[in-house]
């Protein structure tokens, strides 16, 4: 108990007192600045009722959904794996060169990628732009949402990969070879052979990049959110409204809610985890 007392103390002051605190803060109305700064008072459940009437919440947890769709479970996994499969079994130049620039865009920092996709998708002299031959067209103004799911994309895909990656180095190739022999396509090897082996792996990376995805603040260098809150996301509406708008415990009801939405994806992972472990039993 000694020795995990200072991780314990650490625990405590960097994730659970700053949780309390944030539950404490969404049951006030306090405020950046004014007399709700100075003296806040105990509202209740004002400021959750308020949030889920909110059309801009509703707005913005709909935007998150579309977000975590298209960036983490199509993209990031989807993308992930079809990389992984495809430099299965392969070595030599190629496959390092992939890898490398995969791992690339995962490990720079993000202002530095921010900045990149905003070069590349701007309307004047935008890399995009040049390359298709469509000069003048607003892709962050008229696309903001495809915009920063194909930005989260890129940037994301290396983590799934690389854990792909390892889970397809643990299906044995003569299962792989009896079924092609056997005459079974590659969807189907795909579908009856490989996917039922690497299914622990598939609901982790599910899991880890969705929870990642839902809570990403990054795409905010690129669009702000906008235009006109059309890629405003629940992280970018806690910012907007506890920072840019003073709100300090309505932000803080909001982040609370966003810990239970994440809460429902973590049990909804262990659920279909002890269910896939009683079916192998």
């Amino acid at each position: 108990m000694v020795f995990a007392l200072p991780a314990l103390v650490l625990i405590g002051v960097f994730l659970v007192f700053p949780a309390l605190w944030t539950i404490y803060l969404g049951l006030t109305d306090y405020r950046l600045t004014g007399l709700a700064a100075a003296d806040p008072q105990v509202v209740g459940a004002a400021n959750y009722t308020a949030a889920l009437g909110d059309e801009r919440f509703r707005s913005s947890f709909w935007l998150t959904g579309q977000y975590v769709l298209g960036s983490a479970v199509i993209g990031q996994a989807g993308l992930g794996f079809t990389l992984a499969w495809t430099l299965r079994g392969r070595r030599g130049t190629v496959r390092r060169v992939v890898e490398g620039l995969v791992l690339l865009s995962w490990i720079l920092p993000g202002s530095v990628v921010a900045f990149l996709w905003i070069a590349l998708l701007d309307r004047d002299g935008g890399t995009l732009n040049a390359l298709l031959g469509t000069p003048g067209a607003a892709w962050l103004l008229d696309h903001p949402m495809l915009s920063i799911i194909v930005f989260n994309t890129w940037r994301g895909t290396a983590f799934s990969m690389m854990l792909y990656s390892a889970a397809l180095e643990n299906v044995p190739v003569s299962h792989l070879e009896t079924a092609r022999l056997a005459g079974a396509s590659t969807l189907q090897r795909l579908r009856d052979v490989v996917l039922p082996q690497i299914r622990g792996h598939v609901l982790t990376n599910v899991l880890l990049t969705s929870l990642w995805t839902f809570n990403d603040f990054t795409p905010f260098l690129i669009t702000a959110g906008g235009p006109e809150g059309r890629s405003e996301i629940l992280p970018f509406y806690v910012y907007n409204t506890a920072l840019r708008g003073g709100q300090l415990g309505f932000g803080a009801a909001v982040s609370f809610l966003i810990l239970l939405i994440n809460l429902v994806f973590a049990l909804a992972y262990l659920r279909l985890l002890r269910n896939r472990r009683e079916v192998a039993v």
